[in-house]
């Protein structure tokens, strides 16, 4: 479909975005103020930018929120914490541009100098034209600079010209989304648009986790992300001010990025960082009918305050001996298990050792299982279980059949270590 075709599809649909998300604040001079400004929208929709987070005083519990899917992560391990239909596919807005930003600092130089194609030109009348540069045809601008307006300020027009840059045209690009998605492990996604503006791309929680911490191991990408405000070359030698619309970066202690969306279809999306004393995370809010900030900020406070770091398991440490077909061989971990568990629940850590009998008498560093650690109705890490450096295996009384009948139906079982606190 063409360009003009998407955007008059998206129009007819009545898929609208907040006014509130305009990008182009104001010429050089104009005044800025933190945090950012909270219009309300035509429709009369309350605005997406708070001034004041509405998050419980216990941040021990498990927050009580009104999104339609929500997680909370480690941003460094990937351990998912806390999550509500973490695998539904939905709209996702304008998260989608967490894509656009990876592909093109994948595949462009952030000095390259974009000449405008006319076709990301958006016009007054046009759908998506509230959030924009006011990008006209033929001006020139850097990769650089037209990232921080897709990341900050949602600008559709640089979206398009970013596209266009990289790919030849919007369409292949969206191609591109899609292969590096599968690349990434998001099974349950599928772009449609490289601004998110139409509603018919989907994704889940639990795939933009995979995507925003592949974006967030890029410095150049957390760079962009957790800056406020920033100036953009305009025509006739004024500079454009774009102003970051994750208010997070203002109201929320640590908070590092990314990147917020809303549409009528979609209703207000969020992917919120934010460190506190080396505890990195990630809170993801799809589909909230009023705003998504309080509700990441409420999952961030659950996590700095609701869990505790542990160390389960660590690599090398005994873990006494299991009875194989061949023999009882003593096992330690192949790998170290770290991780946050919630802090209300600590005596419910227990570690479970399960068995993997081999075919043939292991060899020493050969696995032979796994261990897991585990709190009721949760998995919070595993490692494998490997054979010990010295593991000759004693000999076993009766025939070999007996032997391997007594060996299998022992290892098939679960056996429960007691976790050391």
């Amino acid at each position: 479909m063409s360009l003009v075709g998407r955007r008059a599809l998206a129009a007819l649909a009545g898929v609208a975005v907040v006014a509130a998300h305009v990008v182009l604040l104001g010429w050089a001079g104009a005044e800025v103020g933190p945090p950012p400004p909270t219009p309300v929208p035509p429709d009369g929709r309350p605005s997406p930018f708070p001034s004041v987070l509405a998050t419980p005083a216990d941040a021990l519990a498990p927050p009580a929120l009104g999104a339609t899917a929500a997680l909370l992560a480690d941003l460094d391990r990937g351990q998912v914490l806390e999550g509500r239909a973490v695998d539904r596919p939905l709209p996702i807005a304008s998260l989608t541009k967490i894509m656009t930003a990876l592909l093109v600092l994948e595949r462009a130089d952030l000095d390259r100098v974009v000449e405008v194609d006319p076709r990301a030109v958006f016009g007054p009348r046009d759908y998506g034209a509230t959030s924009t540069l006011g990008l006209r045809a033929g001006e020139r601008l850097r990769v650089e600079d037209l990232l921080y307006g897709l990341l900050l300020g949602s600008a559709n027009d640089a979206a398009e010209a970013l596209a266009i840059h990289v790919a030849g045209d919007v369409d292949r690009f969206v191609a591109l989304m899609n292969r590096r998605a599968q690349t990434l492990g998001m099974r349950r996604t599928r772009f449609a648009s490289a601004t998110g503006l139409d509603d018919r791309g989907r994704s889940t929680a639990r795939d933009l986790l995979r995507l925003v911490r592949r974006a967030m191991s890029d410095p150049r990408f957390a760079r962009i992300v957790a800056t406020r405000r920033h100036r953009i070359p305009g025509p006739h030698g004024r500079d454009r001010i774009v102003q970051n619309r994750n208010v997070l970066l203002w109201l929320y202690e640590g908070a590092t990025g990314v990147k917020t969306g809303y549409t009528a279809g979609a209703g207000a999306c969020l992917v919120a960082t934010a460190e506190r004393d080396g505890r990195r995370l990630v809170a993801i809010v799809l589909g909230d009918r009023t705003e998504a900030f309080s509700a990441a900020a409420a999952l961030l406070n659950h996590g700095f305050d609701g869990y505790t770091e542990r160390t389960f398991v660590r690599e090398g440490e005994p873990l006494g001996a299991v009875d194989l077909p061949t023999g009882t061989v003593p096992v330690v971990a192949g790998a170290s298990v770290e991780g946050l568990v919630p802090t209300l629940r600590l005596e419910e850590v227990e570690r479970r050792l399960v068995v993997t009998p081999p075919g043939t008498p292991p060899e020493p560093g050969a696995v032979v299982g796994t261990v897991r650690v585990e709190i009721p109705g949760r998995l919070l890490g595993s490692a494998p279980v490997v054979v010990a450096a010295s593991s000759a295996p004693p000999p076993l009384g009766g025939t070999w059949w007996q032997r391997a009948t007594a060996a299998v139906a022992r290892a098939i079982a679960e056996v429960v270590v007691g976790f050391a606190r």
